[in-house]
């Protein structure tokens, strides 16, 4: 899979590097480097929508440091059936 994290202008002031920091915690830390690519992305055309990520086409919107870990879990695990 690949994980797309924008850090164009707006999620960027919306926080995309710690989101960034967190996927790639969690990557680690559950032994996916070999399932989940991580990738920064410039402006993935959903700005007024927080930080947007893009996994395998499918767009997790409104992430931020809070909350990454539960849309990880909740959004993005989910995908790799």
């Amino acid at each position: 899979m690949i994980l797309s994290v924008c850090v164009g202008s707006s999620c960027h002031l919306k926080g995309s590097y710690d989101v960034i920091e967190t996927f790639k915690r969690l990557i680690a830390e559950r032994g996916l480097a070999d399932k989940i690519e991580l990738r920064a992305c410039f402006c993935l055309n959903r700005c007024s929508d927080g930080v947007a990520v893009k996994a395998d086409g499918n767009y997790i919107l409104g992430v931020n440091g809070a909350n990454a870990e539960q849309k990880f879990d909740d959004e993005i695990l989910p995908l790799l059936g």
